[in-house]
């Protein structure tokens, strides 16, 4: 009844706004008409202020810190310190990456012998090898079994000549490329209507989904809204593509919440991302929240599978993670777009990866064309030109021929070595676990040591593994590679950690060998 409303309106809120009121008139009272103006323009001033702090805390924060530094090394002391010190660096990164064989700086007059040049390549290729076939790298090769290896350089060899930018003459690149990219969407879990490319690997695919969704929304000022745990190829597309990244904070488990996500949509945003997973931490963000964010406000959704793309769908398949991990691919119906790396878990050579769309009308805007060129119609789906063809034969091949049984096989030895690896470490007093991964990458930290030092040490008994900042941390990321090293691992972490509880202040001096 109006009349009733009206007078509980009354009471809740009439005494309190007449107090209100009251106090705001004693406060002023006496005062000159224009102070008050600038007074309250003040406050209005500092509201805003407060709310673009709030709103910018990180990017503030990145400034201070810049602005910072820079005036500290206007001290001439500190100035020549960090020069001596980024020298060093240099020198040691130089000697690390060198190798100890004749140098070619001048194309050869003559030219080298074929026999000899062999000889040099396969004397690189054994320098090569020494370093990840011990099963001590994090990621960087996905499979690399030897019979598999050949096969895929054999089928190189077929299609070397070959190059997708003419499909008219190489019938065989467009017959892989479509079949690459259905299986991807099925894998994906796509309808009829996705649809995608064939890139030369995760950071194009994202490069050229940014440009879709800014070709498609056709305004200033585009705004794209990224876990902080993103991977930096967002950052390029934004700054290829100019778009601004708005960067939302993740929780305490490593995924980001999708009430800040939603917060921080404005009339400019044109694309939300969520990871699956994010490569710092291996943890998935909320897909299934995130994407009908994005759909019940009429914008796009990535899904960046690159790392995960080839695994994680197995794990959910046949029940390997428990059902912790959440649905990430078109089964969200606010999905419509998804970047899966081939090179990676899809065991082929390095150099391909698929972007795949929701339908054609979003892919068509990634599609450069160029109809009044001098030279003739000129047109490209993707950034390259000219591309590798025997690359898109080698991961129809990879793809084929391990099929779904050698995917689950893999798949359930790589999760198996990473959570036995996470277990490990969370039985390791000084270290603790950075985020629940159910994924092939595992990330800890320590609230007593300084991790680098344990990174250190570890790369001293062999490891190659990521360091992490913010917090700082160091991950492994699990591939075929890896697997039966878990005990290897934890032992060696293990005495890693008691080294450096033991020397605290020691600098691990790194051996290196070429």
């Amino acid at each position: 009844i109006p009349a009733v409303q009206n007078k509980v309106n009354e009471e809740q809120f009439g005494q309190p706004m007449d107090n209100l009121r009251d106090a705001v008139n004693r406060h002023y009272a006496g005062q000159e008409p224009s102070v008050i103006a600038f007074k309250v323009a003040g406050i209005v001033v500092g509201v805003f202020a407060l709310k673009y702090v709030v709103t910018n805390a990180s990017d503030i924060k990145e400034k201070i810190v810049a602005v910072t530094f820079s005036g500290l090394k206007a001290i001439p002391a500190v100035q020549n310190k960090v020069n001596e010190e980024k020298d060093k660096l240099r020198q040691m990164i130089a000697k690390k990456m060198s190798v100890n064989q004749e140098q070619v700086a001048i194309i050869p007059a003559n030219g080298i012998p074929k026999e000899e040049v062999m000889r040099r390549l396969e004397e690189l290729r054994k320098i090569d090898e020494k370093h990840w076939k011990t099963g001590k790298v994090s990621g960087v090769v996905y499979g690399g079994e030897d019979a598999h290896t050949d096969f895929l350089n054999k089928t190189y060899s077929l299609f070397s000549l070959t190059n997708p930018l003419h499909p008219d003459i190489f019938l065989s690149t467009r017959k892989f490329e479509s079949e690459i990219i259905r299986m991807t969407a099925n894998l994906m879990n796509g309808d009829a209507q996705v649809c995608g490319s064939l890139t030369t690997g995760g950071t194009e695919s994202i490069l050229m989904a940014v440009k879709a969704y800014r070709d498609r929304a056709n305004i200033t000022d585009a705004e794209v809204i990224v876990p902080l745990s993103v991977h930096a190829a967002f950052d390029k597309a934004a700054a290829y593509f100019g778009v601004k990244l708005v960067q939302i904070p993740l929780n305490s488990d490593y995924t980001v919440d999708p009430v800040a996500v939603e917060r921080a949509i404005t009339k400019k945003t044109i694309l939300i991302v969520g990871s699956a997973p994010q490569f710092p931490h291996g943890t998935v963000d909320p897909i299934p929240q995130l994407s009908e964010i994005a759909r019940k406000h009429n914008i796009g959704f990535h899904t960046d599978a690159c790392l995960g793309g080839f695994h994680l769908p197995w794990v959910q398949k046949y029940g390997m993670d428990g059902g912790k991990l959440p649905i990430f691919d078109f089964r969200n119906a606010g999905v419509t777009s998804i970047s899966v790396d081939t090179h990676k878990y899809g065991y082929t050579t390095k150099g391909t990866s698929v972007i795949l769309f929701r339908n054609e009308e979003l892919r068509n805007k990634m599609f450069f064309v160029q109809p009044n060129w001098i030279g003739g119609m000129y047109a490209s789906p993707t950034m390259t030109g000219s591309r590798a063809g025997g690359l898109v034969a080698c991961c129809w091949a990879s793809i084929v021929s391990i099929g779904e049984d050698g995917f689950r096989m893999r798949s359930q030895a790589i999760h198996d070595t990473a959570q036995k690896i996470k277990a490990g470490i969370a039985k390791i007093p000084e270290l603790r676990l950075v985020g629940d991964s159910y994924s092939s990458v595992v990330a800890f930290s320590s609230p007593k040591l300084d991790i680098f030092k344990v990174g250190d040490a570890m790369t001293k008994k062999g490891w190659n593994l990521n360091s992490l900042q913010n917090p700082n941390s160091i991950h492994i990321c699990v591939t075929y590679a890896s697997v039966g090293m878990a005990d290897t691992f934890l032992t060696e972490l293990t005495d890693a950690v008691r080294e450096v509880v033991e020397n605290p202040k020691v600098i691990f001096k790194l051996k290196i060998s070429t």
